[in-house]
């Protein structure tokens, strides 16, 4: 790094980090003002401001409010006291960020259901935080009652917007509502300690969680991304991820909402139309996950690509391989990676956009963001300690995985750990006793490494890391790998079990344009994967199973493996006697179970 870049990098963190932490460390200073609070005084002193636009209606920073003091009433009305529990399911709109913020005011606390869930998995979302009400949208009402079968209790249905059901539809009953300011005796005495929202984790490796959400989290995480945004009144936010997890239903939100810009909301990201709505919503800046990043460079030109006024764009997830041609191609003058979890005390940010890079902790940040990389034990999935029983500390760039302390501290806001609505859920988080007696650590489950800079590189989540002739395997540096190949628009890496093998062998699904060259990619693979990391299975999709926040799901893929008779996909074999992917079929799949054939 020159003398003149390493600067101009000191100062970028310097003056980012400073202002995030100043939005920061003020909070616990109020703890009598919560988010809605803050929404009262934003309607105070930019009323007529438009707040919320969506397809559906459109808010001014007054309407805002007012509309969600007649939700309040309504949670009220129907009993719903301080810490008692309303799902809300609803598609994407303006009035879904209105709805909870009034649950909350009252002093309820607003669980987002994930729209994606049906039957069991959504049965148990809904269990494990014990909900009085569900607030449903009227074409997610088939959705929900597939997971009647599998209730505890037996909530109370509302739904939103006119519908055939027999439910009661909560537009008119909140119509009917005072929207004024509650008064001292409706006013629940909210802290920001008190319970606001449950966000749930996606769910890649089981079911999901309800991570706890309270006022200070969401204060902190709206506030510190709106400062590490350096978001200004002007700004207009478009957000097309769901609005039921955290990255577009509070960080992106809050980033603007908090300084009396404005959010323009999409219901569901659209490759093909996403340039045309940044800029008819005249959007500053947009929040991303990796994989739209992704589907946007895999389409065709749209000439609204380059005619936006974007000056920012937030998120993590963005690949080193696709980095700089995604910065390139859309003309994004910023680039704001970052690394955080909705549940976790891990928060890294990439402040001078260095490609490849998840953030940095300088060593002058290092007292107030307390995270290291510790070795791990890969195969047995957890970290290594010591002979003094201790966990031991990562060199430069070793890989291992990231904690962050747990504090109650002001001074360090970031450190705490709000756990889950299942307190067994909230142990298997900790980390006891790493490096003295009685701390405790968050542990983030994943892989990275930290480079002699301080800056951190993402290689894995733990469960998709596996062992493959004594190697460790990071699915995720194999699936950049493969996706820089001509032809390829995506892969998903993970492995699979074969008889008679110890450890897992590589098997890539792949989504390809057309044809695909299995002679050139495989003569490609060996030029930039050691021996041990090359895949061993091929299998060809038409699309990837993805979440609603575009994380690949390998669950069910690892459970399929590579037999051809449970699969319509094609599957191919990297046969080592050859050196060619052969097609599998049936023949060629009991030799190679039986151990007739050579991996």
């Amino acid at each position: 790094m020159g003398i003149l870049t390493k600067i101009s990098s000191e100062w970028a963190y310097l003056s980012s980090a400073l202002r995030t932490l100043k939005r920061i460390k003020n909070i616990p200073k109020t703890p009598d003002i919560t988010f809605p609070d803050v929404v009262n005084d934003l309607a105070d002193q930019y009323g007529d401001r438009v707040a919320l636009i969506s397809d559906t209606e459109s808010y001014t920073y007054r309407q805002y409010t007012q509309r969600a003091n007649q939700y309040a009433r309504w949670a009220q009305a129907n009993g719903i006291k301080k810490g008692e529990t309303v799902a809300l399911m609803m598609n994407n709109c303006a009035e879904y960020l209105v709805i909870w913020l009034g649950i909350t005011r009252a002093g309820g606390v607003c669980a987002l259901l994930n729209t994606h869930l049906g039957g069991q998995g959504l049965g148990h979302c809904v269990n494990i935080v014990e909900p009085n009400h569900i607030i449903v949208g009227a074409d997610l009402v088939d959705t929900l009652e597939t997971a009647g079968p599998h209730l505890d209790g037996e909530p109370k249905i509302w739904v939103y917007g006119s519908n055939q059901s027999d439910y009661d539809e909560v537009g008119p009953a909140v119509d009917a509502l005072s929207d004024a300011p509650l008064s001292n005796k409706e006013n629940p005495g909210l802290t920001i300690h008190d319970q606001a929202l449950f966000i749930y984790t996606s769910g890649t490796t089981g079911l999901p969680k309800a991570a706890n959400i309270n006022h200070f989290r969401l204060r902190s995480i709206m506030n510190g991304f709106s400062a590490a945004m350096n978001a200004k009144i002007t700004d207009r936010i478009y957000v097309c991820l769901p609005l039921y997890h955290s990255s577009g239903g509070v960080l992106a939100v809050g980033a603007t909402l908090t300084v009396g810009g404005s959010v323009a909301i999409r219901n569901g990201f659209s490759a093909r139309e996403f340039w045309d709505d940044i800029v008819k919503f005249e959007a500053t800046l947009f929040q991303y996950i990796g994989e739209l990043c992704r589907y946007l460079l895999n389409s065709p030109t749209n000439p609204n690509e380059t005619a936006h006024k974007i000056r920012l764009c937030c998120g993590n997830g963005l690949r080193p391989d696709i980095w700089m041609d995604f910065k390139t191609r859309f003309r994004l003058p910023h680039i704001l990676e970052f690394y955080g979890a909705t549940e976790g005390n891990v928060v890294l940010f990439n402040f001078d956009s260095k490609p490849g890079s998840v953030g940095r902790i300088p060593n002058w940040l290092k007292k107030k963001f307390v995270t290291e990389v510790v070795r791990f034990d890969v195969e047995n999935e957890r970290p290594i300690r010591g002979e003094d029983g201790f966990c031991v500390l990562c060199e430069p760039d070793e890989v291992g995985e990231v904690i962050g302390q747990i504090l109650d501290d002001p001074e360090r806001p970031s450190q705490r750990f709000e756990g889950y609505a299942d307190e067994e859920a909230t142990e298997k988080k900790i980390l006891h006793d790493v490096f003295e007696k009685g701390d405790m650590w968050f542990r983030t489950g994943d892989l990275m490494r930290r480079d002699a800079d301080g800056y951190f590189y993402f290689i894995d989540r733990i469960g998709d890391t596996f062992r493959w002739k004594g190697e460790n395997v990071a699915t995720s540096e194999v699936a950049e790998a493969i996706t820089v190949f001509p032809g390829i628009k995506d892969a998903n890496v993970y492995g699979v079990e074969v008889s008679g093998r110890d450890g897992r062998a590589g098997m890539a699904a792949l989504v390809v344009e057309e044809e695909i060259d299995l002679v050139a990619l495989h003569k490609h693979l060996c030029g930039q994967l050691p021996e041990y990391a090359q895949p061993i299975f091929l299998r060809l999709q038409k699309e990837l199973e993805i979440t609603g926040t575009f994380k690949q799901k390998k669950i069910d893929l690892v459970k399929e493996g590579f037999d051809p008779e449970a699969l319509e996909d094609e599957i191919y074999f990297n046969d080592p006697e050859s050196g060619a992917f052969q097609r599998v079929d049936k023949t060629l799949y009991d030799h190679i179970q039986v151990g007739g054939v050579r991996i």
